[in-house]
C-alpha cells in the first residue's frame, strides 16, 4: 500500500453539527476552514445547504473565502441524491458536490430501476449545468444493506462515471474484518470510481473501521476533528491520517504540526463545551491527551513509549529503579546514586501504606532521607 494516495475529506463543519445539536457560527466556520487549510485538508464538507438559506449562504461564504485566499483545499457540500437539492448545491458555487442515497431493504426490483433511473437524471443535470463538477454519492448503509441492492447500485453508478463513490458504516455496527470484507468484494465492481470511507463510532471502531475501508480499497478518508458527528461521532481525523500515513499511504494531511492540529483540536473543543458543557478533548483523548504521556509501570520507563519527548512519570507500588531515576532527574531532586534501590523500595512500600502515588514533596523527602 506504499504511496498509494488517499484524500482527506474533513467533515467537522457538516457531520459536527450533528453532534448534540452542535451550531458553528459563520466567524467559528471560517476560522475551521483556515484551520483544515493550515493542516493541508484536501475537501472541506463545508455544509448542508438543502437545510436552510442559511446554511446555502455560509456555504457560499466559506467557497468565496477559500478562493479569496488561494487556498488549495476544495470546498464541498452535501444533499440528497435528487435534482432539487442539486440545483441548489450548485447555487452555492461549490465543485465538490457529495449527496447521500437511502435505500430500504424491502424495495422491490423495479423500485430500485425507478430510483436508479431517477438518480441517473441528477447526474445528467449536474453534468449539463457543471460539467467540472465532481461528484461523490454516498450509498446509506453497508452495514445493513442488503448485497443484491449495493451491488447493483455500485454498479450502476461506476457505469455512469461519478467521481467518488462513499461506502458508509452509518449504523457503527459493523467491526473492522466485516468492513474489510464488505469494501474489498464492492471495490470490485467500481471501476475507476473512487472509494470513500465513512464509519460511524456507536461501538468505538470508526477509525479502525476506516482503516480496514482503506486497507480494503478505499481511496478517501472521510473524518472530523475529535471524531465528532451524529450520536457517538465518526473517526477521528487526526489518529485515523496519522496511522494511515504510518502504514505507508500517501496523505497531504499534516500531521507532523502537531501545535496546530493541538490548537485546531482545543478550538473545536471550546464550542463544544460552550454548548454542551462537556469536553471531548480530555486527559484520555489519543495523542492530544495528557495520559498518553504518562508511565507507572518500570518496563515502560525503558522504552520508547507514549509521547516520550513530553513524558511525565507517577510513582507508585509498580514503578522500579530505571522509573524513579528519570522521576528525580526530571524532577531535579537530588538524590544518592548508591542508593536508588533502597530509594526505590521506600517509595513502594509508602505507595501501598497510603493506598495512592508520592507527589513531589513526598519523593524529595524520601530521597533526602538517604543522603543524611
Amino acid at each position: 500500500m506504499e504511496n498509494k494516495k488517499i484524500t482527506i475529506i474533513d467533515e467537522t463543519l457538516r457531520e459536527g453539527m450533528q453532534y448534540r445539536g452542535l451550531m458553528f457560527s459563520p466567524t467559528q466556520r471560517l476560522k475551521i476552514l483556515d484551520f483544515q487549510e493550515k493542516l493541508n485538508v484536501d475537501i472541506c464538507q463545508a455544509g448542508y445547504p438543502p437545510a436552510h438559506d442559511v446554511e446555502v449562504d455560509t456555504v457560499r461564504t466559506l467557497c468565496r473565502h477559500a478562493q479569496k485566499n488561494e487556498y488549495k483545499i476544495r470546498i464541498a457540500a452535501m444533499g440528497r441524491a435528487n435534482i432539487h437539492d442539486a440545483a441548489i448545491l450548485l447555487d452555492t458555487h461549490v465543485n465538490d458536490l457529495h449527496f447521500h442515497l437511502h435505500i430500504k431493504n424491502d424495495v422491490t426490483p423495479d423500485q430500485l430501476d425507478n430510483i436508479l433511473h431517477g438518480l441517473s437524471k441528477t447526474i445528467d443535470f449536474i453534468r449539463k449545468k457543471h460539467s467540472s463538477a465532481s461528484i461523490s454519492i454516498a450509498m446509506l448503509d453497508i452495514g445493513r444493506s442488503d448485497d443484491r441492492i449495493l451491488d447493483q447500485c455500485v454498479s450502476f453508478l461506476s457505469h455512469h462515471h461519478i467521481d467518488m463513490l462513499s461506502l458508509p458504516d452509518t449504523s457503527g455496527i459493523m467491526a473492522p474484518n466485516q468492513v474489510f470484507e464488505k469494501i474489498n468484494r464492492l471495490s470490485s465492481k467500481t471501476g475507476n470510481t473512487n472509494i470513500s470511507i465513512h464509519c460511524h463510532n456507536d461501538m468505538g471502531m470508526a477509525s479502525a473501521n476506516s482503516m480496514m475501508g482503506i486497507l480494503a480499497g478505499g481511496s478517501a478518508l472521510e473524518a472530523s476533528a475529535l471524531g465528532i458527528g451524529e450520536r457517538n461521532g465518526i473517526a477521528d481525523l487526526y489518529t485515523t491520517a496519522k496511522t494511515l500515513q504510518d502504514q505507508g499511504f500517501d496523505i497531504n494531511l499534516n500531521t507532523d504540526d502537531i501545535p496546530a492540529f493541538k490548537a485546531y483540536y482545543k478550538y473545536i473543543d471550546s464550542i463544544i463545551y460552550e454548548q454542551t458543557h462537556e469536553h471531548l478533548l480530555t486527559v484520555n483523548t489519543p495523542m492530544f491527551g495528557d495520559a498518553v504521556k504518562t508511565h507507572v509501570a518500570g518496563t515502560h520507563a525503558d522504552g520508547d513509549y507514549g509521547m516520550m519527548s513530553e513524558e511525565q512519570f507517577f510513582l507508585n507500588i509498580l514503578c522500579g529503579r530505571h522509573m524513579v531515576k528519570k522521576y528525580l532527574e526530571l524532577q531535579n531532586i537530588s538524590h544518592d546514586e548508591k542508593k536508588l534501590e533502597e530509594i526505590t523500595l521506600k517509595i513502594k512500600t509508602q505507595s501501598f501504606t497510603w493506598g495512592r502515588r508520592l507527589t513531589r514533596d513526598e519523593v524529595k523527602t524520601i530521597a533526602a532521607s538517604f543522603n543524611m
